[in-house]
């Protein structure tokens, strides 16, 4: 074994160990900064809770008898409800950048794979509560019987995933633009329709009750689509940081 050999190992896993302290540095400033301004937290919640604590009250809760589509209905108002709560909140993690002129330093400072790694991280925190209260209020306010707790949880939580992966490159894309609010929903909707689709037929396989087995399938989906777009935003985010 020749000397560079030897040496190669400990570098390269230094260079991990850099990318990931940076990281972590991103994700103490963002979370930092939420917690001075609370505005994608409270855009968010105040999103989430009124559009489901309307839908309660316009609808109430449906007898199974009156509709035997209710848990498809069901599951599509809760992930219009995150899909659209996280359309308010989720572009902040780079269009505050630009805002307090903060964006040049971050790419002088940081590498980029460790800026995307950051804003994911947070983006997962502010999308996990987001998740948590919308699905709460869900059941209680709707009234909504679920079969198999830990299948709602983990479709919510692929379903997150991939929404996250997704957004976290379009949030970058747009930071710059004029229209961003229009030009981030224009964008991630195509891109997340396919995510959306299964994620709402599993939500509601989870309400109808069925076994592992059924469920299976739709959860593979959700998994493969989470690692593919998080994988295509880790290649094409440093074009789009340092463009």
């Amino acid at each position: 074994m020749s000397s560079s050999d030897s040496v190669r190992p400990p570098t390269e896993a230094a260079g991990w160990r850099h990318i990931l302290d940076a990281s972590l540095a991103v994700f103490i400033k963002e979370v930092r900064s939420e917690v001075r301004t609370r505005y994608a937290l409270n855009a968010i919640l105040l999103f989430a809770v009124s559009t489901i604590v309307a839908v309660s009250l316009g609808l109430g809760p449906i007898a199974p008898r009156r509709n035997p589509d209710l848990p498809l209905i069901q599951a599509a108002l809760l992930w219009m409800a995150i899909l659209f709560a996280a359309f308010t909140g989720l572009a902040r993690t780079f269009i505050q950048e630009e805002d307090a002129r903060t964006a040049a330093a971050l790419r002088l400072a940081t590498p980029a794979l460790a800026v995307f790694l950051g804003k994911a991280w947070f983006n997962t925190l502010l999308l996990g509560l987001l998740t948590t209260v919308s699905a709460t209020l869900f059941l209680v306010l709707l009234r909504v019987g679920v079969a198999d707790l830990v299948q709602f949880g983990a479709v919510l939580a692929l379903g997150s995933a991939g929404l996250v992966a997704a957004t976290t490159l379009i949030a970058a894309i747009i930071a710059r633009a004029s229209a961003r609010g229009a030009l981030f929903a224009v964008l991630s909707f195509p891109l997340l329709t396919p995510l959306l689709v299964v994620a709402i037929r599993a939500t509601a396989l989870t309400i109808e009750g069925v076994t592992w087995a059924a469920i299976g399938p739709p959860l593979q989906i959700l998994a493969a689509y989470a690692v593919a777009l998080f994988t295509a935003s880790l290649l094409l985010f440093e074009v789009v940081w340092e463009a």
